[in-house]
Formats: structure tokens, sequence, C-alpha cells
């Protein structure tokens, strides 16, 4: 079966960072990659803000244990894991995800590391640099066809890499700086698009 590598914020779940920037009244963090091209600058951004302001590991937790996936991510996920396989491609972290990923019934998920002691964020650690990019490379390296969705600048490479990459509720200026890439404003269109290749 094909592949299908999808970002997890922006595509079956609202952004972490910005549910913590509500909660904790820190402007500066409802900032994303759809505003940043440098993930690290974006990173040392939050890192300086939760320092801070003294946002601790569990009070992000908390927050992101009241989150819910987007209204129709599941039936979503649960068709594409029937047609692809299926592996969440994300710049998002183990420790600040995984609610959510259990609230989609645990599907795979390829992100980073947060390095913690006592409950306070210190740092992060990429998987590897270029993480999404490079996990399509290697999947078509062992003679998959691959499928990718994204809505952020962080997710250009990956879905130019891929066979097929569709930008999902992509900022307009977003889409008209890769008019090459496609385009799906819901779950509904992504899937049929995604049908057309099957």
């Amino acid at each position: 079966m094909d592949f299908l590598c999808l970002d997890f914020e922006g595509v079956l779940i609202p952004e972490i960072w910005q549910y913590v920037a509500k909660e904790t009244n820190s402007e500066e963090l409802m900032l994303t990659t759809q505003d940043l091209k440098d993930y690290d600058e974006l990173m040392k951004l939050r890192m300086k803000v939760v320092n801070e302001k003294n946002i601790k590991l569990s009070d992000i937790q908390e927050i992101v244990s009241k989150m819910e996936p987007f209204e129709g991510a599941h039936d979503f996920l649960d068709w594409a894991r029937s047609n692809f396989q299926v592996s969440i491609v994300s710049d998002t972290f183990y420790e600040l995800a995984w609610p959510l990923v259990q609230k989609l019934n645990f599907p795979t998920i390829i992100c980073h590391h947060l390095n913690i002691e006592n409950d306070r964020i210190m740092g992060y650690e990429l998987r590897q640099d270029n993480n999404k990019q490079k996990v399509i490379e290697s999947l078509k390296s062992l003679k998959y066809k691959v499928f990718a969705a994204g809505d952020s600048y962080n997710d250009v490479n990956m879905l130019k890499t891929s066979d097929v990459g569709i930008f999902f509720q992509a900022p307009e200026h977003i889409k008209n700086e890769f008019p090459e890439l496609l385009t799906a404003t819901t779950h509904d269109e992504l899937k049929s698009t995604l049908c057309k290749y099957l």
C-alpha cells in the first residue's frame, strides 16, 4: 500500500501553542510555522516565553488534555488507514502531543522531544534536521509511493518531495507562494483529492 504522511497541527488537531497562548495570556505564543519560516527561531521564542512566564510542562499538558481533534479528523483518519499506510510527520513534541494522539486512537507519529528538568522545559531535541522531508525521502527510497498533506512553511519540503503534496487549510499567503501544490480546505475535499490517485 502507498503511504500517506500527515502534518498533525493544522491538519488533524488545532495548533497546540496557540491554545497555550490563550490560556496563559502569552501573545507571542500565537506565532506558528504559518508565520515564521525558521523553525529554530520560532522555538527559541517559545522557550523564552515559557521560561519568562514560568510555564511548566505540566501546565501545557493540562491545557492539551482539554483540546479535541478537529471535527471530521477521526472519520478522515479511519478512511485514510483503510486506504494507505498512514504516519503523522510533525514538528510537535511527544511530551505535548500525546493526549491528542490518544484521542485519535494512537496513529503512528514521527516527531521531536523536549528536554525536561523538574517539570521545566529546558530546550528541545530534533529527531533530525529537515525531518519531514527526510521521512518522505526514506519512504521513497523503499519504493513506496508517498502522499502528504500539511498547512505551513515547515511542510513545504515534505509536500514537494512527496509524489503528491497537498496544502490543507493553508493560509492564502503560503498557497500563493507555492501555487504548484494542490490544495484542500476540508477533510472531505482532502479525501476526494486523494481518491483520484487510488
